[in-house]
């Protein structure tokens, strides 16, 4: 069973353009939560992009 990932709209975390989430965002899903990654460092829930993704 597949679950949805959520996507963040966080455009001050350092890692948003490294981050599954933050793509997700731009590509418009709805299921979306802001999480706690800051302009210095990025958050818990970071997720790396996988080659294919873009």
């Amino acid at each position: 069973m597949s679950t949805e990932i959520q996507a963040c709209n966080n455009d001050i975390c350092i890692k948003k353009d490294e981050c599954e989430r933050y793509r997700l965002f731009k590509n418009g899903q709805t299921y979306v939560k802001r999480f706690g990654g800051k302009a210095h460092k990025g958050c818990g829930k970071f997720i790396e992009i996988v080659n294919g993704n873009n």
